[in-house]
C-alpha cells in the first residue's frame, strides 16, 4: 500500500485527489492538511465523501507528511517549494499540483509568477510530470511538477506534429476554452453564477501563465528554440472541461491519422478519434482520457483536444504520475468511465 499525504485538501483540485484516491485499491488515505479546516471532518465540508473517508484535516506537520511515501501538494503556487526540501531530505517522494517546477528558468519563473523561486536548486531534478512524453523519468523521480490544464491538453493535441518534424514551429496557435473550476474555488464576483453564465470571454491574453509552460514543453520536444505559440485561454459557463483547438501549417506531407494513432497507441489515456471526428468536453467529464482528433486540409491541420481539467489536467494526471513511480498499474483508480450526462 501507498501511503498518501495531501496538503491543501479543500480546493477542487484537493477534493478531485480525495475522490480518486478513496476508490484506489492501493492507497492508505493518511493525512489530509488545511489550516482554516483543521480540526474539521473532511466528509463535513464534502459530503459526497460521507460514509468512504473517515478522516479530519490538520495543520501542516512535517514530521507527519515524511511518514507517508508520498504527498501531493494541491495548494496555490508559491507554498510547495517552502516545504518541499525538507520533505525530500527526509525520503518522501512528492507530486506538486502547482506550478512551483514546472519552468526550469528561475528567472522565467519569477517573470510569470511575481516572487523569486525558492527552490532554484531543485528545478533541474524536477520531472514534469506527463506520462505519455516523460514515463521512464517519472517512475524513477521523486519530484515531480503535475502540468498545468492547458498544457495538457494542447501538448497531447500538437506532440505527434512536433515530433514529427511536420509543421513550422513559428506559426503555432492554441485557442483553448475551460470551465469555471479552472479558475479555483475561492470566491470572485467574476466567477460569480450572474457573472459567468450565460457569457463567454477571453481572457489573460498574452499573459496567461501557461503560455511559457506550453512553449517549454513543446520547445523540447521540437528540440528548437524558436518555437512560437499564440495561446488564447478563454472562459465557458461550466463546471468542467477543456477544448483545446489547435491550428499548425504543414511544410511535409503525411498520414497524420496514422500518425496519431501509432503515436498514441500504448496510451492508455489518449483516445484517438475516427477520422472527422470532434471531441467533445462531455465525453470525458470526470474521466481522465484525453481525447483527440486531427483534421487536414492542404497545408493546413487543425487538432482539436478534450480533457477534463480536474482530472486528467490536475488530480486524475497526479495519481497516474504516483501510480508510474510506485511500479503499479498505471491505470488504477482511474478506470472510471466519463459521467454522462
Amino acid at each position: 500500500m501507498v501511503k498518501v499525504a495531501i496538503v491543501g485538501g479543500t480546493g477542487y483540485t484537493g477534493v478531485e485527489l480525495l475522490r480518486i484516491l478513496v476508490q484506489h485499491p492501493q492507497v492508505e488515505l493518511a493525512v489530509i492538511t488545511s489550516r482554516g479546516e483543521a480540526g474539521k471532518p473532511v466528509s463535513g465540508l464534502f459530503p459526497s465523501l460521507a460514509g468512504r473517508l473517515d478522516l479530519a484535516f490538520c495543520d501542516v506537520d512535517v514530521a507527519a507528511l515524511v511518514a507517508c511515501d508520498v504527498v501531493f501538494f494541491a495548494t496555490p503556487n508559491g507554498v510547495a517549494m517552502q516545504q518541499v526540501p525538507a520533505l525530500l531530505e527526509a525520503g518522501a517522494r512528492v507530486i506538486d499540483l502547482a506550478a512551483d517546477f514546472r519552468l526550469r528558468d528561475p528567472a522565467l519563473w519569477q517573470h510569470w509568477y511575481g516572487m523569486p523561486n525558492a527552490c532554484e536548486e531543485y528545478l533541474d531534478e524536477a520531472v514534469y510530470g506527463l506520462p505519455e512524453l516523460n514515463r521512464e523519468r517519472i517512475a524513477a523521480a521523486r519530484l515531480i511538477a503535475n502540468p498545468g490544464c492547458y498544457p495538457t491538453a494542447v501538448t497531447l493535441g500538437f506532440l505527434p506534429l512536433i515530433e514529427a518534424g511536420l509543421v513550422d514551429v513559428a506559426e503555432l496557435v492554441a485557442d483553448c476554452k475551460s470551465g469555471v473550476s479552472g479558475a479555483g474555488r475561492q470566491a470572485r464576483g467574476d466567477l460569480s453564477f450572474c457573472e459567468a453564465n450565460e457569457n463567454f470571454k477571453a481572457y489573460n491574453v498574452f499573459a496567461h501563465r501557461h503560455q511559457p509552460e506550453i512553449a517549454q514543453t513543446l520547445g523540447t520536444a521540437a528540440s528548437v528554440a524558436g518555437l512560437d505559440l499564440t495561446f488564447v485561454p478563454h472562459l465557458v459557463p461550466m463546471n468542467r472541461g477543456i477544448h483545446a483547438t489547435l491550428y499548425a501549417r504543414l511544410h511535409a506531407s503525411a498520414d497524420l491519422q496514422a500518425l496519431y494513432q501509432a503515436r498514441y497507441r500504448n496510451e492508455p489515456f489518449v483516445r484517438v478519434l475516427s477520422p472527422g471526428g470532434h471531441p467533445q468536453t462531455a465525453e470525458v467529464r470526470a474521466g481522465n482520457d484525453c481525447a483527440v482528433a486531427v483534421h487536414v486540409a492542404g497545408t493546413r491541420v487543425i487538432v482539436l483536444s478534450v480533457i477534463d481539467n480536474l482530472v486528467k489536467g490536475a488530480a486524475g494526471q497526479a495519481v497516474q504520475n504516483m501510480n508510474i513511480m510506485f511500479g503499479l498499474d498505471e491505470t488504477l483508480g482511474l478506470k472510471q468511465p466519463a459521467v454522462a450526462p
